[in-house]
């Protein structure tokens, strides 16, 4: 049995806030401002519409990530390999969450490892960038990417939650320099990903620009690790200093727009609030790849596989129906359909 770490205490502690506390963020993603124009004759057959897209060079059914969530627990092992299989099972990504405590203890990789029941989806290792400013380099960031067979490596972005989390780690300084290293000495993608508060214009250019090949823009809107680390506050002040943070961020819609403007030829995953397959066809209409949902898929592993699978049917439907009433055969076509934008 995996031992229990200060890093594995703290992401079982996230599972459980996660699945038994309000930790919506006070925003919403912004996507309620856009709309499609529907189209009363599509001239298309619902079952034609085609979502298929490859994402460095992995096929992939439908454009829609399982979201990095958890690793290094025996619970969030049993979800890992839950999600991978129905990741595999229905043709989509799957990202992992931050693998930093099987790095420092190796016997805790178990709960990452999730290829041989996923052999054919695109999966993405997961690594804080802030730790390469805390002993980290490119060997552990390979070692992440080799313990999961990774087609690629997400480095996450989370200044605010490092600020706010007792054990955090806020030296942020001089850290471009050292991610722009990874880029230029790893042999697959690199991601850059925020955790809940969006990827501003500056900071998208600055990662373009070091040798991040896509961004996942995670924006405000849904999880808010502002509330979550309230709710594992350890005295009262330190809550506080949490409970001030509820609506803080860049909404997803805005992110997306903001990244796309600044990186216009890289890919973007959008994430953070997406709910529905409508969120996410609206996602692309604004310039993303692919969207990328993680608590109603948390929650449907944490029920059963099959209902994992449905859930992941559903959303893709949703997708697909949207398309059809646009008039998008395809995802290319989406991706040129004009949304509306209302001032609320």
């Amino acid at each position: 049995m995996p031992k229990v770490t200060p890093t594995s205490a703290r992401k079982a502690d996230h599972i459980r806030i996660n699945l038994d506390e309000d930790v919506r963020s006070g925003l919403t993603t912004g996507l309620e401002r856009f709309h499609f124009i529907h189209q009363a004759l599509p001239e298309l057959n619902l079952e034609e519409v085609d979502l298929s897209l490859s994402v460095f060079d992995r096929s992939m059914a439908a454009p829609i990530l399982i979201s990095s969530m958890t690793g290094g627990t025996d619970e969030a092992g049993e979800i890992n390999r839950t999600l991978a299989q129905a990741a595999q099972e229905t043709g989509i990504a799957m990202g992992l969450g931050s693998q930093r405590a099987a790095i420092e203890h190796p016997d805790l990789a178990v709960t990452f490892k999730v290829r041989d029941v996923a052999p054919d989806i695109l999966l993405l290792a997961n690594l804080g960038a802030i730790q390469l400013n805390y002993g980290y380099g490119v060997d552990q960031c390979q070692r992440a990417v080799d313990m999961i067979e990774a087609d690629a490596l997400i480095l996450h972005l989370n200044p605010l939650q490092e600020a706010l989390q007792p054990e955090g780690d806020t030296n942020f300084a001089g850290l471009l320099k050292k991610i722009e290293g990874v880029c230029d000495n790893l042999t697959i993608p690199v991601i850059a990903k925020e955790v809940g508060w969006g990827i501003s214009e500056q900071t998208a250019r600055q990662l373009i620009n070091a040798g991040i090949a896509a961004i996942d823009v995670a924006g405000a809107g849904g999880t808010s690790w502002a509330q979550v680390e309230m709710h594992r506050a350890q005295n009262e002040s330190q809550a506080r200093l949490a409970a001030a943070f509820p609506d803080w961020g860049i909404p997803t819609a805005d992110s997306i727009v903001m990244v796309r403007r600044t990186a216009p030829d890289s890919p973007i995953f959008a994430s953070g609030g997406l709910r529905t397959g409508l969120d996410i066809a609206k996602c692309i209409a604004l310039g993303a790849t692919l969207g990328g949902m993680a608590g109603p898929f948390l929650k449907a592993a944490t029920r059963s596989l099959d209902d994992t699978i449905l859930a992941i049917h559903e959303v893709a439907r949703e997708i697909q129906v949207t398309m059809f009433a646009v008039g998008a055969g395809n995802l290319e076509e989406l991706r040129n359909k004009p949304l509306t934008k209302q001032n609320i």
